[in-house]
């Protein structure tokens, strides 16, 4: 008997242990609510290489809040996965550090309804997106505007200039912030067909923080990577 009562309470010391364990490397937590959501699976995913990796996930069954948790070593792009059984892709992209993370939309329209409340990065994220869904929208009215106007521009060449526009926008934009993780992440994701030279521009007017962090380190390897292929 008192064997194994020891055995018993043993067994219990490993699991707390292991709990404790696990707590310590929760940092991060989700906090998520849909309107109109009563059945689906939730998932916390973030890109590894070329891998997609779940990180937390979580059935719903009636309730539309959740709460999903996860460690992270440094500030950097997490994915929002939302499975209702249906052949629509639903997911929501956001800057996560540690701490709390708020997002809240709806069943129907949940990649469009999406509001995200957390990081500071998240916060610098947003004001990239809104400035540039700005200059998207007048893009597209003088697109209109010229078609009615026939100013002889084809579309082809119209598309380009607003491609400059954006390009342009991105690297300022970059330049300016940065001090903050979001700068090396547009550098890689939103103008990857720039020159180099602009790359470089960019990765050297980061500070030493963020020329150690996760895109900062992966900027610089793709500008080595392209320095390489344009020397051959």
């Amino acid at each position: 008997m008192t064997k194994t009562y020891k055995f018993l309470s043993f067994i219990v010391v490993i699991l707390l242990c292991i709990s404790c364990e696990k707590d310590k490397k929760t940092n991060f937590t989700l906090k998520g609510y849909v309107k109109g959501l009563k059945k689906g699976t939730v998932y916390l995913q973030k890109l590894n290489d070329t891998l997609m990796v779940t990180l937390d996930s979580l059935e719903i069954k009636g309730d539309p809040n959740f709460e999903l948790s996860a460690n992270i070593s440094e500030p950097e792009l997490f994915i929002l996965k939302l499975d209702k059984n249906d052949d629509q892709e639903n997911w929501v992209t956001f800057f996560a550090d540690t701490g709390t993370t708020k997002i809240t939309s709806t069943r129907k329209l949940f990649n469009f309804n999406a509001k995200v409340q957390g990081s500071e990065q998240q916060k610098v994220l947003e004001e990239y997106k809104t400035t540039l869904s700005k200059l998207n929208n007048r893009n597209l009215d003088r697109l209109q505007e010229n078609f009615e106007n026939n100013t002889g521009k084809t579309i082809l060449e119209q598309q380009l200039q607003f491609t400059k526009q954006k390009y342009s926008y991105t690297i300022n934009f970059a330049i300016n912030h940065n001090d903050s993780e979001v700068a090396p992440y547009l550098a890689l994701y939103e103008i990857p067909n720039t020159s180099t030279l602009y790359l470089d521009s960019i990765y050297n007017s980061l500070t030493d923080r963020i020329k150690t962090s996760k895109y900062g380190k992966l900027l610089k390897e793709n500008i080595a990577l392209r320095k390489t292929k344009d020397s051959i």
